[in-house]
């Protein structure tokens, strides 16, 4: 017989052989007939398993499946991506977290999207958060069941603009004159390189080439960014190079934007660079987030509504409008092949005079016969 007793015990165990491998479990029951039971449930998990059907999971609670979740995406997650999940779940748990997964219906989620925009969140954020519940309910094998009636909300295409010259310069200025001495280097390498925030930020002495005039970025958002080599403009090394003497002791793999923590207002000079006083640098964390002094610089120069991504925006909008190529464009700010016929409508802003004038740079002399013009009437002035 498979089931039997040890000596002294009363709980039952099994042994049995399946495909050739011994199988020797306790039942954990002391009855012969439920241990008979466990038996039989563990043949028949064996037989699924061999035939490549998917174990059955008990319903659980979002907030469970939540942790699973992001436990599982954690290793492949980016470290602004764990950040997003975590701020997500903050707004999701107490709306879902007590609901089992099967219990989630379409009119949940609408109401919650509802319920987000009235709190003020955008429809970027809500979509945001609606696309973590989605990844927990498609892991469990639940989404497809209401994703028909699930809609994300429609978010704006013309959001960040670009800098003109003259707001530049002003931008420029106030973030010299920031008591965060790390703010006019690091804004000025984003405007002139077209990096995103944390490509720039992450950046090591050992990827920045000053003689060639070039850097490498690591780990972008997009497998097409990340590990380019992207060229710097000659403001953009001359910073770096003055920034560089800052650091006497540094080394390759310190970052070349170190966090910092800065005391009250020193004395004036420039860059800024002398302008605060530092009381700690570690060179070993890059700088975290500018915020404070972005958003203190940003007012000062009297940019409303101008985000630290639309130095980015400028950039592109520049490239674009100088004629650069699309393909060299994408190569410059990594964008993949399949987004950069819309990033480029998307960064492109053309007035109505480059509209016209790239209309009348394919345009032909007008040709008629001389038969079918009108004595004493000249082309082009029929009215």
């Amino acid at each position: 017989m498979s089931l039997y007793r040890q000596a002294g015990s009363k709980v039952w165990w099994f042994d049995f052989r399946y495909q050739c491998q011994r199988i020797r479990e306790s039942t954990g029951m002391s009855s012969k007939t439920r241990a008979r039971e466990v038996e039989d449930k563990r043949k028949q998990e064996l037989r699924d398993g061999a035939a490549g059907i998917r174990k059955r999971e008990g319903p659980k609670l979002f907030s469970t499946a939540a942790e699973e979740f992001c436990e599982r995406k954690a290793q492949t997650w980016s470290p602004s991506m764990r950040r997003s999940a975590q701020t997500s779940l903050a707004h999701l748990l107490p709306t879902f977290g007590r609901k089992l997964l099967c219990d989630i219906a379409a009119s949940d989620i609408g109401k919650y999207q509802t319920g987000r925009l009235a709190e003020g969140a955008s429809n970027r954020t809500a979509n945001i958060e609606v696309g973590l519940l989605r990844g927990v309910l498609r892991r469990a094998g639940v989404w497809g069941r209401i994703a028909m009636d699930v809609s994300q909300l429609k978010e704006r295409d013309d959001v960040g603009r670009a800098l003109s010259d003259t707001e530049e310069q002003s931008l420029l200025a106030e973030c010299a004159a920031s008591r965060s001495r790390v703010l006019y280097p690091l804004v000025l390498t984003l405007l002139e390189s077209g990096v995103r925030y944390n490509g720039i930020r992450c950046l090591r002495w050992a990827d920045i080439d000053l003689d060639n005039g070039s850097a490498k970025i690591g780990r972008d958002k997009t497998a097409a960014g990340s590990g380019r080599v992207v060229p710097l403009s000659g403001r953009a090394i001359e910073a770096l190079r003055f920034w560089s003497q800052k650091f006497p002791d540094r080394t390759a793999e310190h970052f070349a934007f170190p966090r910092e923590k800065y005391g009250t207002a020193g004395a004036e000079g420039i860059f800024g660079f002398q302008s605060a006083i530092v009381l700690a640098s570690t060179p070993s964390e890059p700088v975290g987030s500018v915020k404070t002094a972005w958003e203190c610089a940003r007012k000062r120069a009297g940019l409303p509504h101008f985000r630290i991504h639309d130095l980015r925006h400028t950039r592109a909008s520049r490239l674009i409008a100088a004629g650069v190529p699309l393909p060299v464009i994408a190569k410059l700010l990594g964008w993949s092949a399949g987004t950069m016929a819309r990033m480029a409508f998307k960064y492109g802003h053309y007035n109505l005079e480059q509209m016209r004038a790239a209309m009348e740079s394919v345009n032909r002399p007008v040709s008629v016969p001389a038969s079918a013009a009108q004595p004493g009437v000249e082309i082009g002035k029929i009215q």
